[in-house]
């Protein structure tokens, strides 16, 4: 006989088991990470603004074959958290479909992410440099690959793997799970949005801050909606706007910081 998922349904302890190595093995560990990086800066002689937070960088400088299958290793890497998520919702009888992260609503889901990524694009921008200024922040370079043909596809591959990984796991996964273990609504979303805080916070108070307010409007926006889709079209397309609006503008326009 082959064999089938139970379908009671999990213990308190499995629940929260779950959860934390979820978190172990991917954006929990990337917000402790976040903070010795953090503490490093801060200790570190002069001040934040004069120190650079690179996030897409060259694997293997001076071999592009090379530095391509680092590259695409660690993308694809990176998504495996998600299958875990995906096989522990199977063992419930669920999908990701169930968390709103599937193929049902393309238009609908990329409109909305549309809008989304355009009111969140501008104000973060304003919220970067403001921080910076003030020195609260380091300076983001969003890329520093090398001038060759698959710079850009990477870039892109890197926003969908951020947009999709933080999605399925900071929003859907987490809520659903802490709604299992009875958190209320409040406190679900104070934990959505301090963990997505944490891991930015290598690039300073203002990095945290301002990913801990769009951790709130990420989490009010599926409340109400319901579905991942639309915040992994934000996602990726606020991450699209960085990377590759920094490979084009980057030395070319006085606004945009550079180390």
């Amino acid at each position: 006989m082959a064999d089938s998922y139970p379908d009671e349904r999990p213990s308190r302890r499995v629940l929260r088991d779950e959860t934390l190595l979820v978190l172990a093995l991917s954006l929990g560990a990337s917000g402790v990470s976040a903070l010795i990086s953090f503490i490093g800066s801060v200790t570190k002689p002069g001040g934040l603004k004069d120190q650079a937070a690179t996030l897409n960088a060259s694997a293997a400088p001076g071999r592009p074959w090379l530095d391509l299958a680092w590259q695409l290793f660690g993308i694809a890497t990176t998504l495996v958290p998600v299958l875990l998520v995906a096989h522990f919702l199977m063992r419930e009888g669920r999908s990701l479909g169930t968390l709103g992260c599937d193929r049902t609503r393309p238009w609908s889901d990329l409109g909305r992410g549309a809008l989304v990524a355009a009111v969140i694009g501008s104000t973060g921008i304003a919220f970067y440099l403001a921080a910076r200024g003030l020195g609260f922040n380091l300076t983001v370079v969003p890329e520093s690959l090398p001038e060759v043909w698959w710079k850009y596809p990477v870039l892109i591959l890197s926003a969908f793997q951020n947009g999709l990984l933080e999605q399925v796991v900071v929003v859907g996964f987490l809520l659903r799970r802490l709604d299992q273990l009875g958190w209320s609504p409040g406190a679900s979303m104070a934990a959505s949005a301090l963990l997505r805080g944490s891991y930015h916070l290598y690039q300073g108070i203002g990095g945290f801050l301002g990913n801990v307010a769009m951790g709130v409007v990420f989490v009010y926006l599926y409340r109400r909606w319901g579905r991942l889709g639309p915040l992994i079209v934000a996602h990726t397309l606020l991450d699209i706007g960085a990377f590759v609006g920094y490979a084009l503008l980057a030395g070319k326009v006085d606004w945009l910081p550079t180390p």
